[in-house]
């Protein structure tokens, strides 16, 4: 690590803002004598939810390409962002010593003064980076029934069925119907279905006929142990990366150098959108940007952006394409939405108290923290909204969603959705804001 700054702080007023690598890493600011948060559970957490190999240190802050600093006196605020942050994207330490703050940066990084808020310090800053990296206007999202947060991963044709009817029985804002995770037959696998389901183009041709737009969602860079591909092309597979455990079982990272593997991932992406689909929901993709052997020698991040530039070409320029557990900087300019928080919950709290899990106070907080991000990278993604009695707070998500929710999906089986969850649902997917930035005026989240 090479030092950057030293910043002398009033410890009792100053306040550090860390972002995280992916989606679902913390982002938000915390007073200057805190520790940010850490990875609380499994330690496979830190590669599937924080910055694989990059642990934070035992105290102080590690922002991922972009770390700010508000002295607390009045003082003009100190940015601290990556020179590139597109395929270089240098960790950013700070940490205190009494009235002193440190800041470290492993790759090159700029220190950037401004005599406004850290929210409109990141602001200006992201409007610059935008463009440098490709992003132009975002288009506005569609409105989304989604399967996940109440089937999860034993979502059947039939369950699709009854929800495409409830949603028309019900009269509900609902453009794209979405079918989650639990179609495919094995992770890697996106060319075969699972026992509970047929196959997906009879699926689809319902949704349209229905007057509906139909989704689907893929984890185009991880492969599980138990899939096909991985047995038959370990040569497709980025050699020494653990890509975690999921779905009980090991995950491994898809190499997109590898022309093999670069021929499977456009022929899926153009099979789906050839039967119908026209929005994709792309998950996991930290995968992309893991380290390990390539058959190209290239640095991870280019990799990744490699890869979803050429989904987004298998899938045209008029499909919608929303990423999830995605490197935050590495995919500006390649997504029309990013989810910008981890998973919502039924409970309000995090299990152990780790924000990268999911919960009502995790995803809240760090949809908070990425807000100015909206309208300038992409529309953004807060995560579902859960409207029905079991969900814990429920009014408060609903009012999270609908003030930062760029992308309005709903995800309660529509027949469970009792008299306020049903008009909340209404309303919300009804009442869609379009993709413009906030203003800079607010104050950091």
């Amino acid at each position: 690590m090479t030092r950057i700054a030293e910043i002398r702080v009033d410890p009792g007023r100053a306040r550090v803002y860390e972002h995280g690598w992916q989606s679902w890493s913390p982002s938000t600011d915390y007073p200057v004598t805190a520790t940010s948060e850490r990875p609380r559970l499994d330690p496979r957490f830190q590669t599937m939810c924080w910055r694989p190999g990059r642990p934070g240190p035992a105290s102080g802050f590690q922002g991922e390409g972009l770390l700010a600093v508000d002295p607390g006196g009045g003082e003009a605020v100190h940015l601290f962002a990556a020179r590139d942050g597109v395929t270089d994207v240098p960790s950013i330490r700070a940490v205190l010593d009494g009235d002193m703050l440190t800041v470290t940066a492993d790759g090159a990084a700029e220190e950037i003064r401004h005599a406004g808020s850290v929210a409109s310090a990141l602001a200006d800053w992201s409007d610059g980076f935008a463009t440098r990296a490709g992003a132009g206007p975002p288009r506005p999202a569609p409105t989304v029934w989604c399967s996940w947060y109440h089937y999860f991963g034993d979502v059947t044709a039939a369950d699709i069925t009854e929800n495409l009817l409830a949603i028309e029985e019900r009269g509900l804002p609902v453009d794209v119907v979405q079918i989650d995770d639990g179609w495919q037959a094995e992770i890697g696998d996106w060319r075969y279905f699972s026992g509970r389901f047929a196959g997906l183009p009879a699926l689809v041709d319902r949704i349209r006929s229905a007057g509906r737009r139909a989704g689907v969602w893929v984890a185009p860079f991880l492969v599980g142990e138990r899939s096909a591909l991985a047995r038959e092309h370990p040569d497709w597979l980025v050699g020494g990366a653990d890509a975690g455990r999921n779905w009980d079982q090991r995950l491994f990272a898809l190499d997109v150098t590898h022309p093999g593997a670069r021929v499977y991932l456009r022929d899926v992406f153009t099979w789906l959108r050839t039967i119908g689909f026209d929005y994709f929901k792309i998950d996991f993709l930290y995968a992309g940007a893991l380290g390990g052997r390539r058959r190209e020698d290239v640095p991870a991040t280019a990799a990744y952006r490699d890869g979803l530039a050429l989904i987004r070409d298998a899938i045209g320029p008029d499909a919608y394409l929303l990423g999830c557990g995605a490197p935050i900087l590495p995919s500006v300019g390649l997504l029309d939405a990013m989810r910008v928080g981890p998973d919502i919950g039924l409970t309000v709290e995090p299990p152990a108290g780790d924000h990268s899990r999911p919960s009502q106070r995790a995803a809240t907080v760090t949809t908070l923290g990425r807000a100015w991000q909206h309208g300038r990278f992409w529309v953004n993604d807060p995560d579902c909204l859960v409207a029905r009695p079991a969900m814990e707070a429920r009014a408060a998500w609903a009012r999270t969603v609908e003030r930062h929710g760029g992308l309005r999906a709903s995800s309660d089986r529509i027949l469970d959705l009792d008299g306020w969850g049903l008009e909340t649902t209404r309303r919300l997917l009804t009442d869609v804001p379009p993709p413009v930035p906030f203003n800079r005026a607010e104050r950091s989240p």
